[in-house]
């Protein structure tokens, strides 16, 4: 059996420098960490869970809560990379991860209660339904906790620069010599407010007319559907829009199959950006302009902050992620 003794030798590091790392001491530079938890994992060294949980008085488990309307659950593109981020991080500072929910055998329990039935030392909370009582107990409690995509006063948040990322899209366009640009909006979300907020920030600033009819609130859930219903809604204005920036991919390729569904050219007739850069953007035809989300520094930067607050870290803190601009072929000057 591998035991820390083995470690040390092999590192140079000492027993009791190896035992900091497995048991989350934070007096341990990242470079030693590092090296300790590689060698580990290259001798198949597996620590005692127990003897660190009462040594620590931690469970070393991490709560996972992924509240997605629309019913694609983990398979929902903006998923994996956040939590794929996250756990990399998580697991290399000797964390498990385990999703919350609100039923257990068949009973109905808060996020709350879960948690300390599971005896979780923290909770990172993806996509929020702030309507949720449950979730404004988990808000109100002490127990450390992340927010993905919300702003919280009480509560570290971290999300993507949405506001500028509407901006560029609409600069982009207008750039293209596109001046009546319209907006499929995300609903009353938080990422749909701040990105609806960026589209109008730019229309201002570029001093381009914004017309009632030229935004049209797409369903909460971002699906393709709801992009498709929202686009058809578009084409029903007097003053058909010559370049459309919609709020989501998802939403993005609903409001494609509309456009050519009425026998209109994507980008010929329309351009079209998008935001969020799933997978499936690059394979349309044509292949979506949109706003690439960093879902994966998301992830990552929201366990840094969680393991922070749950290691004692009292500073409520709040992180936007970059965006960038990834031009394809969707779009064309007019």
């Amino acid at each position: 059996m591998i035991t820390i003794y083995d470690i040390a030798q092999k590192t140079g590091y000492s027993a009791a420098t190896v035992s900091k790392v497995f048991n989350g001491y934070s007096d341990v530079s990242e470079k030693t960490r590092r090296k300790i938890l590689d060698t580990a994992a290259e001798l198949g060294y597996i620590p005692n869970g127990h003897a660190r949980s009462l040594t620590t008085k931690r469970s070393w488990t991490i709560g996972v809560l992924y509240i997605e309307p629309s019913g694609a659950g983990i398979l929902h593109p903006f998923f994996g990379g956040v939590i794929e981020g996250f756990k990399q991080v998580a697991t290399a500072k000797g964390y498990d991860l385990m999703f919350l929910s609100k039923d257990i055998g068949g009973r109905e329990h808060g996020y709350l209660e879960h948690c300390k039935i599971r005896g979780i030392d923290g909770v990172v909370v993806i996509l929020p339904d702030a309507t949720d009582p449950y979730y404004e107990e988990l808000l109100n409690a002490s127990l450390p906790c992340v927010l993905l995509d919300q702003q919280s006063m009480v509560k570290s948040t971290v999300y993507s620069d949405n506001v500028e990322g509407s901006r560029q899209a609409v600069k982009y366009l207008y750039g293209l010599g596109h001046r009546h640009i319209a907006h499929l909006g995300g609903g009353p979300t938080f990422a749909g407010g701040q990105r609806l907020a960026g589209y109008m920030e730019a229309m201002q600033e570029l001093g381009l007319p914004v017309l009632p009819k030229h935004i049209v609130q797409a369903s909460y859930d971002y699906t393709v559907e709801s992009g498709e219903a929202a686009m058809e809604e578009l084409l029903r204005a007097r003053e058909r829009p010559t370049a459309v920036v919609a709020a989501g991919d998802n939403l993005a390729v609903g409001a494609m199959r509309a456009i050519k569904r009425h026998g209109l050219r994507v980008p010929e007739d329309i351009s079209l950006v998008g935001f969020d850069d799933i997978q499936m953007a690059r394979y349309l035809t044509p292949a979506l302009t949109t706003i690439r989300q960093n879902t994966y520094a998301l992830g990552s930067r929201a366990a840094d902050m969680l393991i922070y607050s749950i290691e004692d870290g009292e500073t409520v803190q709040s992180d936007i992620i970059p965006v960038k601009l990834v031009v394809r072929e969707s779009c064309c000057a007019i």
